[in-house]
C-alpha cells in the first residue's frame, strides 16, 4: 500500500501542491469571475438582435427599411447602421420598427450552446433576459492571455487532472462539465490583456480575481442597445471634445429646425469646463460643459446666457468618422463636425490634393445634383494648374487653396471655356478633410462637392483589376434595370455597352448605329468598397444608369450592381456580356 500512494504522489510530483490559497471551489466567486471573463460577447450585433447574451452566426439576411442585406461578418453590420444613421434613428426600438430578421436564424449563447431561432417571439423571449440592466455578466474589460493550464482535485485535496485551454470557448466548457463540489487550481503565473492593449500578470487566486474585478467597469462594454454610442467610455468623450474644435451642422430644439440660424458656428470644448462659440460674425460666446454617465449612456450638459437652444443634458448617441452627435427627448439634436483640418492647414491641403487624382462622386448646385460630372477625374498640379478630364476631353484650368470671409478654407478653381474670355469661378469651403476623400459645402444654399482620391489608378488592388478586366472583356446589354419591383430593362434593349481603355464607356445604338462616348471606371471608395461608376454623357435617354453603383457581384458573363434613389429604394442594374 505504501509503495501504490509513492507511486501515485511520484506521477503528480511536478505539478503544484494545492493549498487553501490555490484551490478554489468551481462554484466560488472568483471561479464566476473566471466563467463571466471567457463568455460569449453578444454585443456587438445589438443592433439587430437588441441582447447582449447572445449573438446572431453568420451569414444571416435582414431587411431594412426596404433593402436586404446579407451579413457575412461583424463589417457587414455597418451598413445596417449606415442607413439607420441616414434616417436618425437613435433607439433599438425605432430600429427595430424598420428592421425584419429572415428566419430561421441559429444564435450563440453566453455558453457558446448554439440555438436555432425559428421566429421573432422566440428571439425577444432570449434577448429579454440580457437587455439594459438585464442578466448579460460578461465581462468584456480583460481577457485571458492563452493556453491557460486548469488542475482538478477531490474533496480530500488529491489532484485528478489537469487541462489545456487554448480559448474562452475551451475554458467555459471547461467549466461547465464541473460539478458543485469539485476543487480546481490555475498554474500561475499567468497573463491577462486589458482593454486598451497592455497585459497583466497574476501569481494568485486573490490577485487573478482583483484584476477581474478592478476590470469590470473600467471601459464602456456597450451591452446598452443604444447601438449608435460605438462603445466610448466618459473619459473618451472628454478627451474627444477637447482635442478640436467644433463646426455646428445642424440643430433642432422642440421638433422644431434651427440650423439655419446657428450653421457653422464654431464651438472649442476646454479642459477647464468652459465652452466658447464663435458665431459666423465672429462674436465669442462663453458657456459651460460637464459630463456624466447615467442609464448606461455618456450625458454632455451644455449651459450658456445666449445660446439657450443648446442648453440642456444631452444623450451622446454618435461619436467617430469626424462627428459627434447629441440628442434629447422631445426632438432636440445637435450634429458637431470636427474642425482639426478645417483651419490653418492650407499647406496640408495642397499637398494631399497633389499627390493623386480625385474623381467627381457627387455635384450639386442648389440642391439639385449635378449627376453628367459624376466619375469625371481631377489632377491638381504644381503651379496651380487644374485639369478636368472625363477620358475624351480634357479641361485646364488653375486653382489655389485660401480662406474666404469667415476665415474658413477654401479651394478656388476657375475655368475658361473655349472660345470665351469669361472665367468660371467656383469657390468650395472646406467641410471634411480626409487622406482620401474631401467634401466641400455651401450648405445653405445647397452646394456640395465630394472628391474620392484615387492613387495610380488603383493599380495595387487586385479586386479592382480583375473586375476591371473582366469589364473590358466584349460588350454588353442591360437585362435588369429594377426600381424596387419595377424592372425596365426593356427601355434599354436597343443600346450595348463596351467598357474601354482611358475609362471610356462606348454606348452604341442598334446593330450599326451610332456610338457615343460616356465614362466608366471602377475603384475602391474611401469606405473600402467596391464601386463601379458609369456616365452616360450627354445621352439622356440612359441618364437613370449615371450614378456610382455598389459593386455586387460578377460572374459567368453577367455583372450586378445596386444602388439606392432619393426615395431610399433599392435598385438593381445587370448587365450581360453579349456573346460573339
Amino acid at each position: 500500500m505504501a509503495l501504490i500512494v509513492t507511486s501515485c504522489q511520484e506521477e503528480f510530483e511536478k505539478l503544484p501542491q494545492p493549498d487553501e490559497q490555490q484551490t478554489m471551489m468551481a462554484t466560488s466567486s472568483t471561479a464566476q469571475l473566471i466563467v463571466n471573463t471567457s463568455s460569449s460577447d453578444g454585443s456587438f450585433d445589438n443592433i439587430v438582435d437588441g441582447a447582449s447574451c447572445i449573438a446572431i452566426d453568420f451569414p444571416y439576411t435582414v431587411n431594412v427599411n426596404g433593402i436586404e442585406i446579407t451579413i457575412n461578418s461583424k463589417e457587414d453590420l455597418q451598413s445596417i447602421e449606415d442607413i439607420l444613421d441616414a434616417l436618425d434613428i437613435t433607439s433599438y426600438e425605432a430600429a427595430a420598427n424598420l428592421m425584419d430578421i429572415i428566419f430561421p436564424i441559429t444564435i450563440t449563447l453566453a455558453d457558446y450552446t448554439e440555438v436555432v431561432i425559428e421566429n421573432k417571439d422566440q428571439l425577444r423571449a432570449l434577448a429579454a433576459d440580457c437587455r439594459e440592466g438585464g442578466t448579460d455578466d460578461d465581462i468584456e474589460c480583460i481577457d485571458f492571455v492563452y493556453p491557460v493550464t486548469f488542475y482538478t482535485f477531490d474533496l480530500n485535496k488529491q489532484q485528478t487532472g489537469s487541462v489545456v485551454v487554448d480559448s474562452d470557448m475551451d475554458l467555459r466548457r471547461f467549466f461547465k462539465n464541473l460539478g458543485e463540489n469539485d476543487l480546481i487550481s490555475v498554474d500561475f503565473p499567468i497573463s491577462l490583456k486589458l482593454y486598451d492593449g497592455s497585459e497583466i500578470q497574476v501569481t494568485s487566486n486573490e490577485e487573478l480575481a482583483n484584476a477581474i474585478e478592478m476590470a469590470k467597469q473600467a471601459c464602456n462594454e456597450d451591452d446598452n442597445t443604444d447601438f449608435n454610442d460605438d462603445d466610448f467610455t466618459q473619459e473618451r468623450l472628454n478627451n474627444y471634445l477637447v482635442e478640436c474644435p467644433f463646426l455646428v451642422h445642424e440643430v433642432a430644439r422642440d421638433g422644431i429646425a434651427q440650423t439655419d440660424q446657428y450653421i457653422d458656428y464654431l464651438m472649442n470644448f476646454k479642459e477647464n469646463g468652459e465652452v466658447t462659440v464663435l458665431d459666423r460674425a465672429g462674436n465669442s460666446l462663453t458657456g459651460t460643459w460637464t459630463t456624466r454617465v447615467a442609464d448606461h449612456k455618456v450625458l454632455v450638459k451644455l449651459a450658456f446666457d445666449v445660446l439657450v437652444d443648446f442648453n440642456l443634458e444631452w444623450y451622446v448617441f454618435e461619436i467617430g468618422e469626424g462627428k459627434i452627435k447629441f440628442f434629447s427627448e422631445g426632438g432636440n439634436k445637435i450634429v458637431l463636425y470636427r474642425a482639426c483640418d478645417l483651419f490653418n492647414v492650407p499647406d496640408n491641403l495642397r499637398a494631399i490634393l497633389k499627390e493623386c487624382s480625385w474623381v467627381i462622386k457627387n455635384v450639386q448646385n442648389q440642391g439639385e445634383e449635378i449627376r453628367r460630372l459624376i466619375g469625371y477625374e481631377f489632377k491638381f498640379n504644381a503651379e496651380g494648374v487644374v485639369t478636368l478630364s472625363n477620358g475624351v476631353n480634357l479641361y485646364e484650368g488653375s486653382w489655389e487653396i485660401t480662406t474666404n470671409a469667415q476665415g474658413r478654407l477654401v479651394m478656388a478653381i476657375s475655368f475658361t471655356p473655349n472660345n470665351d474670355t469669361t472665367p468660371i469661378i467656383f469657390e468650395w469651403p472646406l467641410a471634411e478633410l480626409r487622406n482620401d476623400r474631401l467634401k466641400f459645402e455651401i450648405e445653405e444654399i445647397g452646394y456640395e462637392l465630394i472628391l474620392q482620391r484615387v492613387c495610380s489608378d488603383n493599380a495595387g488592388d487586385n479586386d479592382v483589376i480583375e473586375i476591371r478586366n473582366a469589364m473590358m472583356e466584349g460588350d454588353w446589354a442591360v437585362a435588369k434595370y429594377a426600381v424596387g419591383d419595377m424592372d425596365s430593362a426593356p427601355d434599354y434593349a436597343a443600346y450595348s455597352f463596351a467598357f474601354g481603355a482611358e475609362h471610356v464607356l462606348g454606348i452604341t445604338t442598334g446593330d450599326t448605329g451610332p456610338t457615343q462616348a460616356g465614362l466608366w471606371r471602377i475603384l475602391r471608395n474611401s469606405d473600402g468598397k467596391l464601386k463601379v461608376y458609369l456616365n452616360a454623357g450627354d445621352m439622356d435617354v440612359l441618364g437613370e444608369l449615371t450614378d456610382d453603383w455598389n459593386f455586387y457581384s460578377l460572374a459567368d458573363g453577367r455583372l450586378e450592381l445596386r444602388a439606392e434613389n432619393a426615395d431610399g429604394v433599392l435598385v438593381v442594374l445587370v448587365f450581360e456580356r453579349i456573346l460573339p
